[in-house]
């Protein structure tokens, strides 16, 4: 007798399978943490494949309600140095700019918090990749440039992130002039939370993964939908996005009641994620 498969199951494995089959992004799926690493020796540079790698896997990532938060590191000594160049031919460019805004559509729209963890240069499409994360943690090994102008164009992304974390007048010297930043300005300039010597980025990644990963799941992505939902709004439409949600959406949640009470009681909260 053929046992019934539940289809949410089927598709689950089925997507789990083409996970574990990425040729270039590890996906390691543990303790509430969804572990992306960018695999492609030397320098990580991005094709086409890999980044719909990085985009299918964040999806699945962001899909899963056992995830709290997506962590992105590199597996070479470069966190990444942009694109490939064989990319940009006229053959090849349209679909690799449509997996290049796939990747970073997918890192924009995912609802659980990303960590990039940059131990090395990101180069390019390499430091709008750490631009998008929502907190960079970062070694002296780290550097970040976009130099595209110097090859004839620019970095359209950065272009639009950029101001927003830097302001207008830095992201016009980082695009225009395509010098390198490093990691002690870049942690100045808002670009890194936090700056680790090497020999502590393990246990610092592991601190801020324990710490974030303790809070609830759905609390984490309602407050990341407060903060980067309000950008671009005005002061008076910023607080009305946020305070619907905490009205709207937090107070729905077993996790809100719960963190009342158990403040209440002097007790850790017994988190149920829903």
């Amino acid at each position: 007798m053929v046992e019934a498969v539940n289809p949410e199951e089927f598709v689950t494995q089925q997507q789990r399978k083409k996970i574990e089959d990425y040729e270039y992004v590890r996906v390691l799926l543990d303790a509430g943490v969804a572990h992306m690493t960018l695999n492609r020796p030397e320098h990580n540079l991005l094709n086409e494949a890999m980044l719909r790698e990085l985009a299918e896997g964040i999806e699945y990532s962001g899909s899963r309600e056992d995830i709290k938060i997506i962590l992105l590191d590199s597996a070479c000594k470069v966190f990444c140095g942009g694109i490939e160049i064989g990319e940009y031919t006229s053959q090849r460019v349209f679909q690799m700019l449509d997996a290049f805004h796939a990747a970073f559509a997918a890192m924009v729209d995912v609802a659980k918090p990303v960590i990039c963890v940059v131990n090395g240069p990101a180069i390019g499409g390499g430091a709008e990749l750490a631009a998008f994360g929502d907190l960079v943690i970062a070694t002296p090994k780290a550097r970040f440039a976009q130099p595209e102008i110097t090859i004839g164009m620019f970095p359209p992304l950065a272009s639009t992130i950029l101001p927003y974390l830097v302001g207008p007048k830095t992201a016009l010297e980082l695009v225009l002039t395509g010098e390198p930043v490093t990691a002690e300005r870049a942690l100045e300039l808002g670009l890194v939370n936090r700056l680790v010597p090497e020999a502590h980025l393990e246990t610092a990644v592991k601190d801020l993964v324990t710490r974030m990963t303790g809070h609830s799941g759905p609390v984490l992505t309602m407050a990341k939908k407060a903060i980067l939902g309000g950008m671009g709004l005005s002061l008076s439409d910023g607080l009305k996005h946020s305070m619907n949600i905490f009205l709207n959406e937090l107070y729905r949640l077993e996790d809100s009641q719960e963190g009342l009470h158990a403040l209440v009681e002097k007790r850790k909260p017994n988190w149920k994620n829903r």
